[in-house]
């Protein structure tokens, strides 16, 4: 919107520029410290709680200075991170550091208003040098407060809100809509793959094609071919050190992880519970960090795994050589699960590595996992990765740190998943790849719908911003004559204002 408006061009007749510090007071909110947070008490308002209504709101008790207490109705903006503006919906609570609690000077400004000009002027400062941070943006108090916007008069204010309100209402209306729909996609993807998991998805091919092998001999087949596969690496190693193995040596061979199989349900005939463990013949292998170079042999990035696939494409240059890089490349069929995300509900998603014809490692920041092939898919695994079953598991043995969540190798391996036939998994894939397609197809639908109406949004307040969204009257008093007086009459109070007692420390 600066390319429409911008503090070097002309106004609206009757419009006038002001600094953002004019229009308000913006309140850091308090520095709570863990010590402070109880069971009870008032909320403390993180940025998480405003872009995020589900994540859990912390308590205090602590007596703090009421220039931290909000209510309903209070314009807030964090500063952080992701920087926007909110209106609190939740009641009495404490605004926490990193947002602003935004006080109009509702003689100068309305503050319907307000909210929409502070969301153009964020938009404006992430285009400018006034932002510092390499991983987390903040916004610079000083370039904030200076930052002009436009003022209108105040009735033409009055004008652009109404009709503000009338476009955007029916704008989100159709977003909501958009959402929910996207929500009831997710829904009928995870009953679908419910479905595909416990078996009901297949139920009546089974009845055609009874199991040879019951799910116990299959858990054999499992285990016996996990241990072959221990021990032919073992042998490799002791002939490629030229050694003879020692006496006893298959007694050292781990056993595997048992399932924890309580609370989940029962599974058709032919099919078993397994643990991650005992479907793994190779340790587990974090990857390797390394620093990004002009030269040097190719690593994945973090994004590179997205929809349950690992694009290989998603690469950069780190600084090691091929023969350094080579413990670490991928291979066709390696599932590559994330260790660390700020979102609890993708630390630990999972990505299947299609074909592969050139070297590329993987990074500290993934897990590799591969299984024995000969009883269980790699695509198997991928599939059953994101259901319930799997999902909770990880969820639940997730640790937070800094706002990031971590999985560690035993979350992994101590998982469960349910194993059919090499048949039936491949016959379960191929129904499912069929269903996901044609959802994956009304997802984009949806998504592009969305970003239309984000555009549309923006192109609204483009309007407004510039003085074109309502038609203005020569009667109404200039923005100019309103802010003289305005300010007029802050200089005779600041003149006739007895010195303020200072405010009280801020509680350590």
């Amino acid at each position: 919107m600066r390319e429409v408006l911008n503090a070097h061009t002309n106004l609206p007749n009757g419009w006038e520029w002001v600094a953002i510090g004019e229009t308000g007071e913006y309140i850091n909110g308090f520095a709570f410290k863990p010590s402070h947070r109880e069971s009870n008490g008032l909320p403390i308002v993180r940025i998480q709680n405003l872009t995020d209504e589900s994540k859990p709101l912390n308590y205090t008790t602590l007596e703090v200075h009421p220039d931290y207490r909000i209510d309903s109705g209070d314009m807030l903006m964090s500063w952080s991170a992701t920087l926007d503006v909110f209106v609190w919906r939740r009641g009495p609570a404490l605004v926490n550091q990193h947002i602003f609690k935004v006080v109009p000077n509702d003689q100068l400004i309305s503050k319907s208003l307000l909210f929409y000009w502070l969301k153009i002027a964020i938009q404006q400062l992430q285009e400018t040098e006034h932002l510092h941070g390499s991983t987390m943006l903040h916004v610079n108090r000083g370039p904030f407060m200076a930052h002009q916007v436009p003022l209108p008069p105040d009735r033409e204010q009055t004008r652009i809100v109404e009709k503000l309100e009338e476009l955007l209402s029916d704008l989100d209306a159709g977003v909501a809509e958009l959402k929910a729909a996207q929500k009831k996609l997710a829904q009928y993807r995870q009953s679908l793959l419910k479905a595909a998991v416990e078996g009901a998805l297949t139920a009546e091919w089974r009845q055609q094609h009874l199991p040879t092998e019951t799910g116990a001999q299959l858990l054999q087949r499992i285990l016996t071919e996990r241990r072959a596969r221990w021990e032919a690496k073992q042998l490799a190693k002791f002939k490629e050190q030229d050694k003879t193995p020692p006496k006893d040596w298959q007694k050292k061979y781990p056993e595997p992880v048992q399932p924890d199989t309580s609370g989940l349900p029962e599974l058709p005939q032919g099919w078993v519970w397994a643990s991650v463990d005992q479907l793994s013949p190779d340790d587990l292998a974090n990857g390797r960090s390394v620093p990004t170079a002009e030269n040097g042999a190719k690593v994945l990035r973090l994004t590179a795994i997205k929809a349950g696939a690992v694009d290989l494409h998603e690469h950069k240059l780190g600084a090691w050589s091929s023969e350094e890089a080579a413990p670490f490349a991928v291979s066709e069929g390696d599932l590559l699960i994330v260790r660390g995300n700020g979102s609890l509900t993708l630390v630990g998603r999972a990505g299947l590595v299609g074909s592969v014809d050139e070297q590329v490692a993987y990074p500290d920041t993934m897990i590799r996992l591969r299984v024995v092939e000969a009883v269980v898919s790699p695509a198997w695994i991928g599939l059953v990765w994101d259901s319930h079953v799997v999902r909770s598991h990880l969820e639940r043995r997730a640790r937070t740190s800094a706002g990031i969540y971590k999985i560690a190798q035993p979350d992994i391996v101590s998982a469960t998943v349910p194993v059919p036939g090499l048949a039936e998994q491949v016959l379960i894939r191929q129904a499912l790849a069929q269903q996901f397609e044609q959802l994956a197809a009304m997802e984009s639908a949806m998504e592009t719908g969305l970003k239309q109406s984000a555009a549309q949004r923006q192109n609204i307040l483009r309007a407004a911003f510039a003085g074109q969204l309502v038609p203005q009257d020569p009667a109404d008093e200039p923005a100019s004559v309103l802010l003289a007086r305005i300010r007029a009459e802050r200089a005779e109070r600041d003149t006739l204002k007895t010195p303020r007692r200072s405010k009280a420390k801020e509680p350590a």
